[in-house]
């Protein structure tokens, strides 16, 4: 088993930990936005020019000039349902049996509105791809220079760290979690806006969440 690493359009990682994984992942498959700053990073990151496995898009934001250099890797899909990110998770998991973890790179920052919904396409992939943080294989996060996330589905404990900053979001407005391990717990908690349990803090090194029942929640370790 392996490691495959998706690199979106937003920020390009600098710190430790987010390169770290690229460099040691066994699969590497870049959305189309994101494949010229990749080429760029490449010799930096490996010390060599090393190529993903795939380019994956609509291609709309590759010149054709590198569609046609690279195009042994392009994959086009031009459907428009789904954004790159989405397309890319797809195409892993349809094509590469042999990994037991899939880690997003630069799925935050630039615009906002990316941002967040590159986040939150991490609970939907819990729907429509059956994976998640935690449980599933491969599992899948979001990995950036500022923070780890991962989507849950139901009760769950989290080795994190005494201290560490961490947040909860979910669309359920119905659920209920309670928690053991938070400085504010979150058992009253009425998820109904995106801000109601975030900014939180470890307050030892394990925390404990219990759902109400089988849903949809976003972890966001700082």
């Amino acid at each position: 088993m392996g490691s495959c690493v998706i690199i979106s359009a937003g920020d390009f990682p600098t710190k430790e930990y987010p390169l770290y994984l690229l460099r040691t992942a066994d699969r590497i498959v870049c959305c189309d936005g994101a494949f010229r700053t990749f080429l760029r990073r490449s010799e930096a990151v490996f010390g060599f020019l090393r190529l993903p496995d795939a380019v994956v898009g609509d291609m709309d934001s590759l010149p054709s000039s590198l569609a046609e250099k690279y195009r042994g890797i392009i994959v086009k899909i031009d459907e428009q349902e789904h954004n790159d990110q989405t397309k890319a998770v797809r195409y892993v998991l349809e094509h590469f049996k042999d990994i037991d973890s899939i880690h997003i790179l630069g799925a935050t920052g630039k615009r906002e509105v990316h941002t967040l919904g590159n986040l939150s396409l991490l609970m939907e992939y819990t729907r429509a791809f059956g994976v998640d943080g935690l449980t599933s294989s491969p599992t899948v996060d979001i990995v950036s220079d500022r923070c780890t996330a991962i989507a849950v589905t139901d009760s769950c404990t989290l080795e994190v760290g005494q201290g560490r900053p961490i947040s909860v979001i979910t669309t359920d407005n119905s659920l209920q979690i309670r928690s053991e391990g938070l400085e504010w717990p979150t058992d009253e908690v009425v998820f109904d806006n995106l801000w109601k349990a975030t900014l939180n803090r470890a307050s030892s090194d394990t925390v404990c969440l219990k759902f109400s029942h089988p849903s949809m929640a976003l972890v966001i370790l700082e």
